[in-house]
C-alpha cells in the first residue's frame, strides 16, 4: 500500500480584515500620514507644552507688553537705564551715574532731605526686569547709597500679549484647552447621535418617525441662543463648552448614523440574527453599531475640526473659555485687536489653528478613501 500525496497549489495568503486593508492603504496616503505626525507633535505640545515652557501663561511682565518675538533675550541693552528708572521712580531718590556690565546694574542713588532707606532695593526686585537687588550706603554719607543688581533674561520666541504674558507658552496651552474641548464634545456628540441613530433606523416606524421629527426640532433652535442659556443658567466653565457643542454636534451623527442603520437592517447578517432569536438591542449593539464605525471616524476626523471652530466663535464673542485660561479663538480675538501695532498677536495663533485644522482634514480625506468600499 503506498501513500498518495495531493498537489493543493501554492499556499493562498491569507486575506486581509477591512480594517487591515484600510490600515495599509492609510499608510500609503502620505499626507494622511504626515498629518498624523502633526497631530502627534500638536497634541503633545498641548499636554506637556505648558509644564516645560520657560514661562507661565498667566505670568505677566508689565515691562515687556506687546514686545516683539526674538531670539534673544530681554531686556535689551537700550531698556535696561529706562527700566531701572522706571523701578525707582517712586523710592524718592535722585538717580545718578547708571551702569550696565556682564548681567548687572549699578545705580548711584542720593537725597538731600533725608538718608537713605534700605528698603528702596525692594522697587527693583518687584521688577521682572530685575533681580537680587542689594544697597550699599555710604558710612560716611547715609544720604548717598550704590545699589547694585542682577539684569534678568528673559526669552520671548513669539512676543508678548497686549497684558505682558509670554505668547509661546499662551498658544502651547490654547492647544490644550481646543483640543480638549474638540475631544471630548466630539466624544459626547458621537455617543449620543451614535446611539439615538442606529436605534431610530433599526426599530422604524413610528418610533423613528417620532425620534427624526424631535431631531428637526433641535435644528431650528438657534446655536448661540442655546450657549446663551445655559451660560446664564450654569455660568461660564469648560463642561459647559462640552455639553453646549456636544448637545447639539449630535443631531448630525444621528442622521448619518441612521442611514446607515437602514441599509444595513436589509442586510442577510442582521436577518440571520433576528431569525436566531438575538434581540434587538443586541443586534444594535453587536452587528449595526461596529458596521457603521468607518462612517463615524471618517465624520469623528471631520467634526473635531468643526468643534474647535465653534469654541474659537464663542470664545470671540466673549462667551467661552475665561481669563486666565485662554484658547486658539481667544488668542485670535485678541490678535484682531492689535494686528496693527502687533501683527505678530494674530499670525501665531492664526497659523497654529489652521496647521491643526489642515492636518484633522487631511487625515480625514485619508480615512475616507481607505475605508471606501469601493475601492476595496
Amino acid at each position: 500500500m503506498t501513500d498518495m500525496t495531493v498537489d493543493t497549489g501554492p499556499v493562498q495568503g491569507e486575506s486581509r480584515s477591512l480594517w487591515a486593508t484600510a490600515m495599509l492603504r492609510l499608510r500609503r496616503n502620505k499626507a494622511a500620514m504626515a498629518s498624523i505626525f502633526v497631530l502627534i507633535v500638536l497634541a503633545l505640545a498641548g499636554i506637556f507644552g505648558p509644564m516645560l515652557a520657560p514661562h507661565s501663561y498667566s505670568k505677566v511682565y508689565p515691562e515687556f507688553v506687546k514686545v516683539k518675538p526674538s531670539l534673544e533675550s530681554y531686556p535689551q541693552e537700550e531698556q535696561v537705564i529706562p527700566a531701572a528708572e522706571s523701578a525707582l521712580r517712586r523710592a524718592r531718590v535722585d538717580l545718578g551715574a547708571i551702569d550696565v556690565e556682564d548681567g548687572k546694574v549699578r545705580i548711584e542713588v542720593s537725597s538731600d532731605s533725608r538718608d537713605i532707606d534700605p528698603r528702596i532695593s525692594r522697587y527693583l526686585d518687584r521688577s521682572s526686569v530685575f533681580s537680587d537687588a542689594e544697597i550699599t550706603i555710604d558710612p560716611a554719607d547715609p544720604k548717598k547709597g550704590v545699589i547694585e543688581a542682577s539684569v534678568q533674561q528673559l526669552y520671548f520666541l513669539m512676543g508678548t500679549d497686549a497684558n505682558g504674558r509670554d505668547l509661546f507658552s499662551r498658544i502651547l496651552i490654547s492647544l490644550r484647552i481646543s483640543l480638549m474641548i474638540g475631544a471630548l464634545a466630539t466624544a459626547v456628540a458621537l455617543t449620543i447621535g451614535v446611539i439615538y441613530g442606529a436605534t431610530a433606523g433599526f426599530v422604524g416606524g413610528r418610533v423613528d418617525n417620532v425620534m427624526m421629527r424631535f431631531v428637526d426640532v433641535m435644528y431650528s433652535l438657534p446655536f448661540v441662543f442655546f450657549v446663551i442659556l445655559l451660560v446664564v443658567f450654569f455660568g461660564r466653565n469648560l463642561v459647559l463648552m462640552f455639553l453646549a457643542v456636544g448637545a447639539v454636534e449630535w443631531l448630525d451623527m444621528a442622521r448619518i448614523t441612521r442611514g446607515q442603520t437602514l441599509s444595513l437592517r436589509r442586510r442577510e447578517f442582521v436577518q440571520a440574527a433576528e431569525a436566531l432569536g438575538v434581540s434587538g438591542r443586541a443586534i444594535v449593539r453587536r452587528h449595526i453599531i461596529p458596521n457603521t464605525a468607518g462612517t463615524v471616524i471618517i465624520y469623528m476626523t471631520l467634526l473635531i475640526p468643526k468643534v474647535i471652530l465653534l469654541e474659537s466663535f464663542l470664545s470671540f464673542l466673549g462667551l467661552g473659555v475665561q481669563e486666565p485660561l485662554t484658547s486658539l479663538g481667544v488668542l485670535i480675538s485678541e490678535g484682531a485687536k492689535n494686528m496693527r501695532n502687533a501683527p505678530f498677536m494674530l499670525f501665531y495663533p492664526a497659523a497654529t489653528m489652521t496647521i491643526l485644522l489642515f492636518a484633522l482634514n487631511f487625515l480625514g480625506d485619508g480615512l475616507r478613501d481607505a475605508l471606501d468600499p469601493k475601492d476595496r
